[in-house]
C-alpha cells in the first residue's frame, strides 16, 4: 500500500514538472507577440513622428495591446513579471501619444522606458526559468 502511494506520488511529481513550462507556455507566446509588435511600431515611428496617420495607427494598436495585457490571463509562475510587460506597453501607448502631441522628447522618454522595461521583463522570466520565445522562427 505505501509503495502504490509513492509510486503515486512520484507519477503526480513528474507530470507537474513536465507540464509546468506548458502553463506558462501560452503567456510567453501572447507576451512575445505583444512585445515584438511593440518594439516594431516604436522603431518604425521613431524618425516619422511627424506622419500624423501612422501615429493615429500606431497609438490605436498601443491602446488595444496594452487592454489586452491587463486582461490577460496570467499563470503564478510569472505573476512577478508580468507588472513589467504592462509597464512596457503603457510606455508605449504613452509614446504614441507624445508623437500625436508632437512632443518628441517625451516620446523618446517613453520609448526608452519601454525598451528598459522589455529589459527588466525579460531578466525576470530568466530569473524565474522562462524565456520568451522568437515569434519570427519558423518551424
Amino acid at each position: 500500500m505505501l509503495r502504490r502511494i509513492a509510486l503515486a506520488v512520484l507519477v503526480t511529481l513528474a507530470l507537474c514538472l513536465t507540464v509546468l513550462p506548458a502553463w506558462a507556455g501560452s503567456y510567453l507566446d501572447r507576451a512575445a507577440l505583444l512585445l515584438d509588435e511593440a518594439r516594431k511600431e516604436g522603431d518604425m515611428l521613431q524618425p516619422r513622428t511627424f506622419d500624423k496617420e501612422l501615429v493615429l495607427v500606431v497609438k490605436a494598436l498601443a491602446e488595444a495591446r496594452a487592454r489586452v495585457a491587463q486582461k490577460m490571463e496570467v499563470p503564478a509562475q510569472v505573476t512577478k513579471a508580468h507588472p513589467h510587460l504592462l509597464l512596457v506597453l503603457a510606455n508605449y501607448e504613452r509614446a504614441a501619444t507624445a508623437a500625436e502631441d508632437g512632443n518628441f522628447k517625451k516620446f523618446m522618454e517613453h520609448l526608452t522606458t519601454a525598451r528598459d522595461e522589455d529589459r527588466n521583463f525579460r531578466a525576470i522570466l530568466r530569473e524565474l526559468g522562462y524565456t520568451l520565445p522568437d515569434v519570427n522562427a519558423k518551424k
